[in-house]
């Protein structure tokens, strides 16, 4: 995935289980982006299905078959491929999806869609690709439900219900192993229950994020797989999520969401539902790459910033992304803000005059003395909301601004 960024910027990978979504990761700078301009507003999502386009655990179900071969292949025509570009990030990645309803609604988890700046969804089982958008999703509990445009008559993957599903019973997982576009199969069993995990998304990373109720399992899940169906005999119980990413040395273990909790955050998704948990559309943008932490000096922040990036001497007007993107050579003269590092070339910021060394110290009228605080005032916004920013340039020229807020990757 994406190199982490703050409040609705991007989390990163830990240290003892990985989320399973592959990446292509481009050299960049280690800051947050406030966030990244990205226009579903032109494409749209079209409003909300409704919950009661999401179906329901199964209440009884007919045997899909006994060997993983017979339950791979009636699972299979439903799930997907799920490939994302991350601009701002200067990253590509891929995982998995299944399909929940014919008309195009695919549930998957939040680590495989967020940061994503453009998405499409290939569906192996007929052989075309959708462009897709995110109707919502969850990210404490690491769960998506994006819509592909246009499609309709897709086969749906046969749901079970995973209150039922026992330990030491029988599972298959499917995914796009390694992220080759194509479904690959594993077959294991339900080691254990009810499980709470910490998972990150990249080794060695200090960002982390728990996860209860997990169905554990020995079946060989890898990187691509997130996102997928673990199965049984009586349908999908889970969604492929997290793992240890085992040598040669190592019996795998793997973790699903149970298909039940999944089911019902897509349920209140598709409901256009938010709460404190669910994120419902697209979150707002500002389009500025600034630091982390609660650190009020833009003097220290700087430091930090050079410590953690790649070069110096920057101040470039805007970039592309944060590849390259470079420390900036001056800093506004100010005791407290948050510093730009730079922003995003066409988004709100750039627009405004706001330029990488600037210092932002207020948002309609209300300090922000670092970077931390200018998230958790921005993340009150909406797209399409106009707020008044006040910065300082290198310069030391003090300016407030009416900028409109447009949308942002999913976070």
């Amino acid at each position: 995935m994406a190199d982490g960024y703050g409040p609705f910027l991007t989390r990163r990978r830990g240290n003892t289980l990985t989320h399973f979504i592959t990446a292509v990761v481009g050299a960049g700078l280690a800051a947050v982006l406030l966030l990244a301009f990205y226009s579903p507003a032109s494409g749209g999502s079209g409003g909300f299905p409704g919950g009661g386009m999401v179906p329901a655990p199964a209440s009884s179900a007919a045997p899909l078959g006994k060997s993983a071969q017979e339950i791979a292949t009636r699972v299979r025509p439903g799930v997907v491929i799920i490939n994302t570009a991350l601009q701002y990030n200067s990253e590509r990645a891929a995982g998995t999806g299944m399909v929940i309803n014919s008309s195009g609604l695919v549930l998957t988890n939040n680590h495989v869609i967020d940061d994503s700046t453009s998405m499409t969804v290939t569906v192996p089982a007929t052989g075309k690709t959708y462009p897709a958008t995110v109707l919502g999703y969850d990210k404490t509990g690491d769960i998506a439900l994006i819509r592909l445009q246009g499609a309709s008559g897709l086969a749906t993957v046969p749901v079970g219900n995973s209150s039922s599903l026992k330990a030491g019973e029988s599972v298959v997982a499917l995914g796009n192993a390694g992220g080759q576009n194509a479904i690959t199969v594993a077959g294991g069993q339900a080691t254990a229950l009810n499980q709470t995990i910490t998972a990150s998304e990249e080794a060695g990373s200090t960002s982390s994020e728990t996860l209860h109720g997990m169905i554990q399992t020995n079946a060989d899940i890898v990187a691509g797989d997130s996102g997928g169906p673990l199965a049984g005999p009586g349908g999908v119980i889970g969604m492929d999520t997290a793992g240890n990413d085992a040598g040669s040395q190592e019996q795998a273990v793997g973790f699903a969401i149970p298909v039940n909790t999944a089911l019902s955050i897509a349920r209140q998704i598709a409901a256009g539902h938010a709460s404190s948990a669910i994120a419902i559309g697209y979150p707002p943008f500002l389009g500025v790459f600034v630091g982390t932490g609660s650190d009020t000096s833009p003097q220290d922040q700087a430091q930090q910033g050079q410590r953690q990036q790649y070069g110096s001497g920057g101040g470039q007007a805007c970039s592309a992304s944060n590849a390259g993107l470079a420390a900036p050579s001056a800093i506004a003269p100010v005791s407290s803000g948050a510093l730009v590092d730079g922003t995003i070339c066409g988004g709100p910021a750039a627009q405004a005059g706001l330029t990488g060394g600037a210092v932002i110290t207020a948002i309609n009228g209300q300090a922000t003395g670092s970077p931390d605080q200018l998230g958790a005032v921005l993340a009150r916004f909406h797209p399409g909301d106009s707020i008044s920013v006040t910065w300082v340039s290198p310069a030391g020229q003090r300016t407030t601004s009416s900028i409109r807020l447009t949308a942002g990757p999913p976070q």
